[in-house]
């Protein structure tokens, strides 16, 4: 077997990884939309399928899984198509089919519905999947991602937040990307963390693990795939029509979390995804959090998100 500790390791023993000091998390493949998905599994009860951002895979959700399944939830923290120990498919990284993937995860699950968590990229699929198949979806929670119209209008239009997003635009070059997130061991991955994280830096073992996980081959292309498609869509047909698809509302009790010093994705962006949501609307803003709140303080958002999941009628 590889060392894990190379970069050039193989994705089950880079990915495949135990929670320490917690119960065992189960580890598994599920066929959905086409492709084959891992998954890492604790608890039971309902179904609470995470879905992580870039550049990170299901590991970032490591301390919600345990919490969620302490709470009487089976948690499911899944990768998503491209990335960790998920299938490498040469195309399928627009939204749409996306979120299809998600919701087949679901199904795949035995599951009637889930309730949705997802950050960053994961938060704009989740988004998605609440308005493209609501009798899939129980609840949303959205950490660090407008709704997918706000994001559009705000990439367009806040002159601060097109600044702030500079990477999304560099993904637009053929081949640099990848290039630049493998070299010297996916030394940019650990760069991009710091610099989006708040004054709680990751640490060592977490920026390692990131950085593995990145070099599994194929896995920057795809992990930049959905953000060309994003920025490349807004003036193609596909793109005009996922956006005009997207103004259906979101009809599930939504709660959206931000760290008030995220500087990839402003407040100002973020808030006001409300508008999209005919169901309780709960904001939350974390003080002194960056980009990761649920890994720069993972007690503080697990508690809000339990907390919330548990309560029988969310208010607005």
């Amino acid at each position: 077997m590889t060392d894990p500790a190379t970069p050039s390791a193989q994705p089950t023993s880079v990915v495949r990884l135990d929670i320490p000091g917690a119960q065992e998390v189960t580890h598994r493949d599920v066929a959905a939309n086409g492709a084959r998905f891992h998954i890492a599994e604790m608890g039971d009860g309902p179904l609470v399928l995470l879905l992580h951002g870039f550049p990170q895979f299901w590991w970032t959700w490591r301390r919600q899984l345990v919490a969620l399944a302490d709470a009487g939830f089976r948690a499911v923290a899944m990768d998503l198509r491209g990335v960790g120990g998920s299938d490498r498919t040469p195309r399928g990284y627009d939204p749409a089919n996306l979120a299809l993937d998600i919701t087949g995860v679901v199904r795949s699950l035995g599951e009637p519905d889930a309730a949705l968590v997802g950050h960053d990229l994961g938060g704009y699929l989740a988004w998605t999947a609440a308005v493209m198949r609501p009798k899939l979806v129980r609840r949303l929670v959205v950490s660090s991602m407008p709704h997918p119209r706000r994001w559009r209008s705000a990439m367009l239009s806040d002159v601060r937040q097109t600044s702030a997003s500079s990477y999304i635009w560099g993904f637009q070059r053929p081949w640099i990307p990848e290039r630049q997130l493998v070299a010297d061991d996916g030394a940019l991955v650990g760069r991009l963390l710091r610099e989006w994280s708040g004054p709680r830096l990751p640490d060592d073992v977490a920026v390692d693990t990131y950085r593995r996980a990145m070099c599994i081959p194929s896995t920057a292309h795809c992990s930049v795939e959905p953000y060309r498609w994003m920025v490349r869509s807004m003036a193609r047909p596909d793109g005009i029509q996922f956006n005009r698809r997207m103004k259906r509302p979101v009809r599930v009790p939504t709660l959206h979390l931000h760290g008030s010093l995220d500087p990839v994705m402003r407040t100002r962006s973020a808030a006001g995804s409300g508008e999209y949501v005919e169901a309780p609307y709960r904001w939350r803003l974390f003080d002194g959090l960056g980009h990761f709140p649920h890994e720069e303080d993972p007690v503080a958002f697990s508690t809000e998100l339990v907390n919330w999941l548990k309560d029988p009628e969310p208010d607005r």
